[in-house]
Parts: C-alpha cells; sequence; structure tokens
C-alpha cells in the first residue's frame, strides 16, 4: 500500500548517519501523565532502574500498569534495540532512523539499520533454535501459546499505549489493532484440531500417512499501519507449527512488537525461537537474500510487494503478500439509509483512512449519489485529536510526507474537475498544532480515469462515483485491478445475493463496511491486491499450510512377519 511500504524512499531519507548513543542518553525518562495516579507515579518510580535495563525502546519502558499516556515530549528518548536470543541487544548500528510522534512530530526513538554481522546473528540463532523447536511437542507448543495469550492480554493497554504514541491511533483504536492479533493467538491455541494428518490402508499390510512440517526458519516484514496485529499474523501461526522467525517491524514503529517479544520469553518461548531486527531497504533485501529463510511474509505497497514477490520468489522461497487495495462499497436505494450512512463515515474515516481494508471508494446508484452531504455532515462531527485525548475519533497521518502525499491527490481531484464536499486540507486540532493532521474529506462526482480513483490514497479521503444502475456498479468495480474488500448496503436478500456471486474481490460485506475475517477463515484479498494472484492468503488453514510442509510416508509392515505369533499346523497353500 502505497504509503505503508517496508521499503520506503522517504524512510532512508530520514535516515540520520550519527553514532550510536551512549549507553547513559539511552536511559528514558518519561513524561509523567497527567492524569495518572499517585499510586502509579510511585509505581513507576520505583521500577525504573529495571526498565532502564530491560527495556528495547521508549515505548517499552513501561508495564501492564505504568505506560504513556500522554504526547507530552520525552526528554530522553532511547534508542530501539534488536531482539536475539531472547534478550534485548544494543545495535552497534552508524545508521539511525528517528521515529516521530505523528501528532506531534517530537522524537519518540531512533530504530537502526542494523549492521549485516547483527542481521546474521538473529539468523545463526534462529537456526540454532530450530531443531529442539520442531522436536518439542505440540502439547508443549501450546502451552505456551496459552501463556502467550494471556500476557498479551495482561499487556494490552501497554501495547496500545506504544502504538498510539508511535503510529498515532486513537487509543481504542490501538486496542482494536492488539485484539485481532491477540485473536490469532487465540485462534493458533487450538492446534491440535487443526494439523491432523491423513492415513490410509492402501493395500494389504501397507499404509500411507500423510501430515505437515515446519519449514524452519521464517521471516515477516511489517507495515506501520498495524504495529500489533500483523506480527501476530505470523508470530503465533508459525511458531506453534514449529517454525522459528525473524520478524522486521515497520522502522515507524516497532514499539509494539518489541513487547511482543518481551512477552514471548516471558510465555517460555525458548531462546532463538522469536527474533527481531531492524532497519529499511537493506533489512528487507537481506531477509529476501539469506538462504537459511524459508518463507516471507509480507505486508505493503504494491511497489514493494512486488519486488519482494519477484526476488524472494527467484530466491526459492514462499512468499504471501498483502499489497494495494482500493475498496468499493455500493450504495443501493434501499438500504437501511442511516445504518449505512453511520457504518461508511467511520470505515472511511477510522484509523485516520490508514487501513488495507478501508472504505476509500463510494459507488452511489440512482438516487443515492444526492446522500454525499449527509455523509459529510456525520464525518464533520468526528473528533480529529491526540489519540490519548478522551474522545477522539481519528489521529494523524503516519508522517509529513504522507500528509502532503494525500494533499496532492485531493488536489489532482479538485483539478480534474470532481467535487470537494468535504475538505480537510488545513484542519488541525489546537492542542497539537504541528501533527500530521488531515481532517475527514469527500469527494463526489469522481470518474475511474481520474488520479484520485486511480491510485490508492491511505488517508481520511472518501471518493464517490455515480452509477446508473446495480449492474454498473458490479461492473465499475470489477473492472479495478485490486481485490481486497467490497461492500454492499440494500435491504434485499436477492440483491445481496446476486452481489456475492458476480463480484469478484475476496472479502466481501453485506452491510458490513469492512468484512475483514475473523482468524478461523483466512485473509483472502485477490487480484492485485494479493501477489502470485492470491494463492498464498494469511490466517487460518490456508496460513497453517503456508507456514509448513506436507509429508508423505508410505509403509509396509508384512502381519507373517510378526513376533511372537502361534505356529500354523494347516497345510501351506502357498497362495
Amino acid at each position: 500500500m502505497a504509503t505503508r511500504r517496508a521499503i520506503s524512499n522517504r524512510a532512508l531519507q530520514s535516515i540520520t548517519l550519527r553514532p550510536a548513543a551512549t549507553k547513559a542518553s539511552r536511559v528514558s525518562r518519561m513524561s509523567q501523565p497527567r492524569d495518572i495516579s499517585t499510586t502509579a507515579v510511585r509505581r513507576l518510580q520505583a521500577t525504573t532502574s529495571h526498565l532502564q535495563q530491560a527495556a528495547a525502546t521508549t515505548t517499552t519502558a513501561s508495564t501492564p500498569t505504568s505506560y504513556p499516556t500522554s504526547h507530552d515530549q520525552l526528554q530522553q528518548p532511547m534508542d530501539t534495540q534488536m531482539f536475539v536470543d531472547n534478550k534485548f541487544v544494543s545495535s552497534q548500528a552508524t545508521q539511525w532512523i528517528d521515529l516521530y510522534d505523528p501528532a506531534t512530530n517530537n522524537l519518540v526513538t531512533r530504530v537502526p539499520q542494523n549492521t549485516d554481522a547483527e542481521m546474521k546473528a538473529a539468523v545463526d540463532s534462529a537456526e540454532k533454535a530450530f531443531p529442539a523447536w520442531k522436536a518439542t511437542s505440540i502439547l508443549a507448543r501450546q502451552g505456551i501459546m496459552f501463556k502467550y495469550v494471556a500476557l498479551i492480554r495482561e499487556h494490552w493497554d501497554r501495547l496500545a499505549a506504544s502504538i498510539t504514541l508511535e503510529q498515532g491511533k486513537t487509543f481504542a483504536d490501538a486496542k482494536g489493532d492488539v485484539l485481532r492479533g491477540l485473536q490469532v493467538a487465540e485462534t493458533a491455541c487450538g492446534i491440535t484440531t487443526q494439523i491432523q494428518g491423513e492415513v490410509l490402508e492402501v493395500a494389504k499390510d501397507m499404509e500411507t500417512r500423510s501430515y505437515r512440517e515446519p519449514l524452519g526458519i521464517v521471516a515477516a516484514i511489517c507495515p506501520f499501519n498495524f504495529p500489533a496485529m500483523i506480527p501476530l499474523w505470523t508470530i503465533p501461526i508459525a511458531t506453534i507449527t514449529g517454525n522459528t522467525c525473524i520478524i522486521k517491524p515497520s522502522e515507524r514503529d516497532p514499539g509494539a512488537c518489541m513487547i511482543l517479544a518481551e512477552l514471548a520469553e516471558k510465555a517460555g518461548f525458548p531462546p532463538g525461537v522469536i527474533n527481531i531486527i531492524h532497519g529499511a531497504a537493506k533489512t528487507v533485501d537481506f531477509i529476501l537474500d539469506e538462504p537459511r529463510i524459508k518463507a516471507i511474509s509480507f505486508v505493503g505497497s504494491n511497489r514493494a510487494g512486488e519486488y519482494i514477490y519477484q526476488r524472494a520468489s527467484a530466491n526459492g522461497k514462499r512468499v504471501q503478500a498483502n499489497l494495494g487495495a482500493k475498496n468499493h462499497c455500493a450504495v443501493m436505494p434501499d438500504c437501511n439509509k442511516n445504518h449505512a450512512l453511520n457504518a461508511i463515515a467511520g470505515a472511511a474515516f477510522g484509523a485516520a483512512g490508514q487501513r488495507c481494508m478501508a472504505l476509500s471508494t463510494l459507488v452511489f446508484v440512482g438516487e443515492t449519489k444526492d446522500w454525499a452531504p449527509e455523509i459529510a455532515e456525520r464525518a464533520q462531527q468526528l473528533s480529529m485529536n491526540g489519540g490519548f485525548e478522551e474522545g477522539t475519533d481519528l489521529g494523524p497521518v503516519i508522517s509529513p510526507q504522507a500528509k502532503e502525499r494525500i494533499e496532492g491527490l485531493i488536489a489532482s481531484a479538485e483539478k480534474e474537475g470532481a467535487t470537494i464536499v468535504l475538505d480537510g486540507r488545513g484542519k488541525k486540532p489546537e492542542k497539537y498544532p504541528n501533527g500530521n493532521w488531515i481532517g475527514p474529506t469527500i469527494i463526489a462526482n469522481v470518474t475511474p480515469e481520474m488520479t484520485c480513483y486511480r491510485e490508492e490514497i491511505f488517508g481520511p479521503v472518501l471518493v464517490c462515483v455515480n452509477v446508473p444502475t446495480f449492474e454498473d456498479a458490479v461492473q465499475l468495480i470489477n473492472s479495478n485491478e485490486y481485490g481486497n474488500g467490497v461492500a454492499i448496503f440494500t435491504r434485499s436478500g436477492s440483491t445481496a445475493q446476486r452481489f456475492q456471486k458476480e463480484i469478484e474481490a475476496g472479502q466481501v460485506g453485506i452491510n458490513v463496511p469492512i468484512p475483514v475475517p475473523l482468524p478461523m477463515f483466512s485473509f483472502t484479498g485477490n487480484k492485485k491486491s494479493v501477489a502470485g494472484g492470491g494463492a498464498n492468503t494469511f490466517y487460518g488453514k490456508p496460513g497453517m499450510m503456508f507456514y509448513t510442509q506436507q509429508k508423505t510416508v508410505t509403509s509396509f509392515w508384512r502381519a507373517d512377519d510378526a513376533l511372537s505369533t502361534r505356529a500354523k499346523v494347516n497345510m501351506p497353500t502357498q497362495s
């Protein structure tokens, strides 16, 4: 997705060539939230010493009860560390990527561009751990996963706070980010009924059995927009099936992933099973070319994803890659209007539109084209503010560069003849004037050749296209190159059934604006939204298949060769 690239030229431009900070300068002195209780303050002060030694980055210098709850400037941000052999390790990097709070553009941490030696050490650790982890019983791995799930629940608010500070989401939305990843881990706990093999007696005394085994070392390259959920699309499924992992969180917000690593060690994952490395394009290329890594999961833009898919595939690796999207929603005249308009406003502008399943394109059918101003009324009621502020509905976009790009696409729509029904440019909350703010924006009378329709905007912008009939809506949606998700609002069961049969997108919502399946199913985008035509999708049964390989064993044990059998006295016939 265009603005959540794992390989980001803008990110590379932000790398500062500075020597690593001294140990003393990595000590975090987080500002105390104004509303934190006296007890919590004392608790935070009492744990400062050990947190400074154990924390992997600024936002991990926290506990389940003491964590950042404001956007106040940090006096001494900590450098982000890597995680190898169940330990946080300071990098010897000479290149560092500055990470800023999107609500204020205050520095939160510096993320290293790990050296080649550091990245190889992570793979060495994963390689060393794999034989014993593969040999660990499935019940033992299941027991560790149960503990991991419990720890994520215990640290839920702490994880969400890290996301709000580094990524900009509202605290409530950040908790949802954690929840959708947690659900994958919870589902992985059912491994004992999900990965059973098959056996058949194919001839006398001969049977064939089929079962699945882990691949070895697998890797995940994660985007900025879901700092907890996307790592948890890989860690639970890959590890419970017996693999060891290399995780590269986004260089824009690695804090939540570092907390997840800390919790994995506490849950009982052995050293080397989960390792975390950092960086931008150099780290991605290392993962693609390292021969010991057998499979790669990626979520991000088409440009980066297609590059990753092609290069990794050429190196003989499995790849699952979720790419760009342009999610459409058909609005039928017979729909429940109030429900539809409220759902559309939430799906279009929640998370500042930075979701791969955000509802970005509205297809007004017939008379519904006159409803755009009513959606604008609802959008204007949404509160844009810092994510820690009470009652906030949407926060900032991730970076000044993302803001500039989104504003440019809005300007292009205006220039190409569309109607700006609601303009979010220039909007900013009074308390945080220096953040990356764009308010909800609605662009009406858009046509398919316009730039704002063709490109993924990845911001709080809803483009509206008018068509006369249901058939025209289906044709328009199917002609789009992306196939992540689609929705329809209607009261007609017949219309809904026809829509789900004729539409091509892989995830369909009927009166549901963001139809992301729960993890007992799979994330089934298709077309250009998933590299390789959608062959390898995330979590669910296909996710389990991705992280394992099938082995078939045919064995022949003659019954006549069984030991300690009774002697036969009848005449042998050799038949």
